[in-house]
């Protein structure tokens, strides 16, 4: 007759946890739910890999060097932290699960990004285990659980208020991993914006394609609508809003830049991709050349100064020298204060993949230079001309500790001297220029909307 294993009677020591994440504001954002989920099960977050039993490493897939990027840090740590177990979640896991499981020191692969499966497989015993978040339920259940209560270490908060995607561009790989567009209720939205605020003085609204929040409510509603209500319902904090396609920018929004008094940071980031329009009809992109350009012209005549970037794609499959040119042009004509500038990388799963026309890497690389120099002189541009003119910081770093500080329109800045007040909320001052570095001098509180 078999005898039931003895139980160690030695208590459990509660697992030390690092986590790494690679890609966005979404995917920072939910490394923070997983860290709140794991500690409020007993988990103890560290800062260093080579303190922890357990390492989390949420991954990007926008490009086949990202999944590589996750494998080789992967690696590393087997190599550096031998003894720690190794939980694989996020974007990659969900579109190369097993690629992971069969990497040595990989304890688990979470397919997406729920918080309590990463938190489980923290919790474990080292064994391999099958943890699935598939894709038939990342598009059928609504984003929710617990609600987000800081950022950790970090003066802005993200606020994640929809994941997935409807969209189908040729290059990415992201409606593959996320699914669906799914919008988190406004209600909810707002309730963790006011747990945020009591932390973080600026919230990053963010998700994988916030224009299309709403769309999928009952009743329906919009992004400006949500912008609105965090507004009215979550004073004394200033919201800024993460990428955003400019046709999705509605008049509603564009009234909440303008009439907002900075509540609503003057900064808006809008993927074009490409200036040239044969390339955006193999890119599968829904706007035109013109329409991106006249929208780009008319909110920045709205809202006067204001940061502006985007995001651009160089050497995409059939680009030539016409179309890099197309794009050259219309970057120089809008009034861009940041550019980032991506060499076409081949994603496996798009459409993109197949397509012909390949451009060599080199060529590639010298569009990107060439479009990232002409970025770096109107950004230098653009600082120099706000030289002297007033701005609304946030303080980065630990009140009087902080050396740098946040404008709405989104240049980062030093700071003069101490803050007054220990630094929090939003400051005022003025921007002065140092030998081209600007700053910021005597900022001041400013009341409470």
């Amino acid at each position: 007759m078999g005898h039931a294993p003895r139980r160690s009677s030695e208590p459990q020591r509660s697992p030390r946890v690092y986590y790494h994440t690679f890609g966005c504001k979404a995917n920072q954002y939910d490394t923070e739910r997983m860290r709140q989920e794991g500690e409020a099960r007993g988990s103890l977050t560290v800062a260093r890999a080579a303190d922890a039993d357990v390492c989390v490493v949420n991954t990007c897939t926008v490009t086949n060097q990202a999944d590589a990027d996750a494998r080789r840090f992967i690696r590393r740590l087997r190599r550096d932290r031998p003894g720690a177990r190794i939980v694989v979640v996020g974007c990659s896991a969900a579109t190369r699960a097993d690629d992971y499981r069969r990497m040595d020191g990989v304890v688990a692969v979470v397919e997406g990004q729920d918080p309590v499966a990463v938190s489980s497989a923290v919790a474990s015993r080292p064994v391999l285990l099958e943890l699935w978040a598939s894709l038939d339920r990342i598009d059928t259940e609504p984003v929710g659980g617990e609600l987000l209560r800081r950022r950790a270490g970090a003066a802005r908060g993200w606020l994640k208020v929809q994941d997935g995607c409807d969209r189908k561009c040729s290059f990415c790989a992201t409606r593959l991993a996320r699914g669906a567009s799914r919008s988190r209720a406004p209600e909810e939205i707002v309730a963790e914006a006011r747990l945020l605020s009591q932390v973080h003085p600026e919230l990053v609204i963010t998700g994988i394609h916030i224009g299309h929040y709403g769309r999928d409510l009952d009743p329906p509603s919009t992004l400006a609508r949500l912008v609105a209500r965090l507004l009215e319902q979550v004073p004394g904090v200033r919201f800024r809003l993460g990428s955003v396609e400019a046709t999705e920018v509605d008049d509603d929004l564009l009234a909440l830049l303008t009439e907002s008094g900075g509540w609503l940071a003057p900064h808006l980031h809008m993927p074009m991709q490409s200036g040239a329009e044969p390339v955006l009809r193999r890119m599968r992109r829904w706007h035109t050349r013109e329409q991106y350009r006249r929208r780009a012209l008319e909110i920045v005549e709205r809202v006067g100064a204001m940061g502006l970037g985007a995001d651009v794609i160089t050497g995409f499959p059939g680009e030539s020298e016409e179309d890099h040119a197309a794009t050259r042009d219309l970057v120089e004509e809008l009034p861009f204060t940041y550019l980032h500038v991506f060499p076409f990388s081949p994603r496996d799963g798009t459409a993109a993949l197949d397509l012909d026309g390949r451009v060599p890497q080199r060529v590639a690389g010298v569009r990107s230079r060439e479009l990232r120099k002409i970025a770096r002189r109107k950004g230098a541009a653009y600082r120099s001309a706000r030289a002297g003119g007033r701005a609304q910081v946030v303080l980065e770093g630990l009140g009087g500790a902080a050396r740098s500080a946040l404008t709405g329109d989104y240049l980062r800045v030093g700071v003069s001297s101490p803050p007054p007040e220990g630094g929090r909320g939003l400051l005022d001052g003025t921007l002065r220029s140092d030998g081209g570095d600007l700053y910021i001098a005597w900022p001041r509180p400013i009341p409470s909307n």
